[in-house]
């Protein structure tokens, strides 16, 4: 349904998977790398309507273990994973024709989805983290800078991103004066939204997730 794609990322380039016309929706992949569950979740996005965009974090690597992908996570250089998804909210940009997009990311994605929201406030209008981790001390966003809507997909069950902590980090958006609200799905564990993990998919609560991350893009980008 869509195609590889290389875009500019500061001086050098990302590939990612791009698919769809309509507003940009950035899709931050798991910590899993750009594995065929992120490309359906692009196509899913485009057949609702939206120019879906998964950039290639890792460059070509991914991990199928999870020892893999905690080694690939931790070795991830955050400077550059900076850059590409600047680099892709660009390339949204200019493919939708609008100069605003909304971001998605699961897992560890999640946690950069907050990033590239703070990172590019100019353009990113709506920022939907799912179970969103952010293990990098040296990646912690300025809450302060994200002006795009904050509607959060979270798991009661998950001791990567438990419910204090969402609820946590709930309180300091708002503190700051940010449009920010966190669901806890009751019952869910992490990655409830991998329909590819049987293990942890949870139907209910993944088409609860996805009709309201859909209606708040819809809503944001619109304008």
């Amino acid at each position: 349904m869509g195609e590889n794609v290389t875009f500019k990322s500061n001086g050098h380039t990302c590939d990612g998977y791009i698919a769809g016309s309509g507003p940009g929706v950035l899709v931050i992949q798991e910590w899993w790398g750009l594995v065929p569950h992120i490309r359906d979740v692009v196509d899913r996005f485009a057949a609702a309507g939206f120019t879906a965009l998964a950039p290639d974090l890792y460059h070509g690597e991914s991990s199928t273990e999870p020892d893999g992908a905690g080694k690939l996570m931790m070795a991830l250089n955050i400077a550059q994973a900076g850059k590409d998804l600047s680099g892709a909210v660009d390339l949204l940009v200019e493919r939708s024709a609008s100069g605003k997009v909304g971001v998605v990311g699961y897992c560890m994605g999640g946690g950069l989805a907050l990033v590239v929201a703070a990172q590019r406030p100019d353009a990113v209008a709506a920022c939907a983290p799912y179970y969103g981790v952010i293990p990098w001390p040296s990646a912690q966003p300025d809450l302060s800078a994200i002006a795009a809507t904050v509607v959060g997909e979270y798991a009661e069950h998950d001791d990567f991103a438990n419910p204090d902590a969402t609820r946590a980090l709930e309180a300091r958006l708002r503190e700051l004066g940010k449009d920010a609200t966190m669901h806890i799905h009751a019952g869910t564990h992490h990655a409830f939204f991998n329909d590819s993990r049987p293990e942890v998919f949870d139907a209910a609560a993944s088409a609860e997730a996805w009709n309201r991350t859909t209606a708040l893009f819809r809503s944001a980008l619109s304008a």
